[in-house]
């Protein structure tokens, strides 16, 4: 391939890319659903070959470009002007903690772990289980949470919580999916004794029958059990 030729390739490979994109509009990337994910790879691979590939005319590359940009618009509009479409084309919000309860159906449709999950609620400033009443996984890949309403920014609550004694420094996993972290209880120093003690304070007979469960700051134990049910 000649230089000219491939100083031409790239400025109509940029050129229509930067067309392409003003089209498509902000939200491939602010919203970025699977399927804008997998345009976004797909339109970047055709605007590779364009610009370098010898066995891709000019003429086609632009035609894909083009094609594949199109695609993109009539699945935006079909998300737009379709609510029963848009749950195929882009799925539904999957609510993941439900009162308070982590909903373990949802979390395996999610394909989401504890380890996961607890680290989309850092993100959200959120240190523990316990704070949250709602958190939903959105189809962009997103957490949104509502924390309980005593935890909520600027509440009684929060005042009250200035003056409660901590007895740890955060919150600490000692359950995960029916498996004990004899690690963390050691170093909480508790045992074993005491969390089943804790658990049949609650009714709670087996560790396995816990989902989750984690120390809180002020020595309690939030406990999800397993097989909550996903109610409307």
């Amino acid at each position: 391939m000649a230089v000219s030729e491939l100083i031409l390739r790239l400025f109509i490979a940029f050129f229509v890319l930067f067309l392409l994109t003003r089209i498509m509009g902000r939200k491939e990337i602010s919203q970025m659903t699977f399927f804008n994910f997998v345009s976004a790879i797909a339109i970047g691979s055709i605007t590779a070959s364009l610009a370098v590939s010898e066995s891709l005319s000019i003429r086609n590359g632009i035609i894909a470009l083009v094609g594949w940009a199109a695609f993109t618009l009539i699945m935006a509009f079909v998300d737009i002007k379709s609510k029963n479409l848009r749950k195929y084309t882009t799925g539904e919000p999957i609510i993941v903690i439900k009162d308070g309860k982590i909903m373990e159906q949802a979390l395996r449709k999610t394909q989401l772990d504890m380890d996961s999950l607890n680290s989309m609620l850092r993100e959200k400033d959120v240190f523990s289980l316990n704070d949250v009443d709602y958190a939903v996984f959105e189809t962009s890949g997103k957490l949104s949470v509502m924390k309980k309403e005593n935890k909520l920014p600027v509440t009684r609550g929060d005042l009250r919580m200035q003056n409660q004694y901590k007895v740890y420094p955060a919150a600490t996993e000692v359950i995960s999916d029916g498996v004990v972290n004899t690690n963390n209880l050691s170093r909480l120093q508790l045992d074993k004794t005491w969390l089943e003690q804790q658990l049949k304070n609650v009714g709670i007979n087996s560790i396995e029958e816990v989902f989750f469960a984690e120390v809180q700051p002020d020595g309690s134990l939030y406990i999800d059990s397993k097989d909550d049910q996903m109610k409307n």
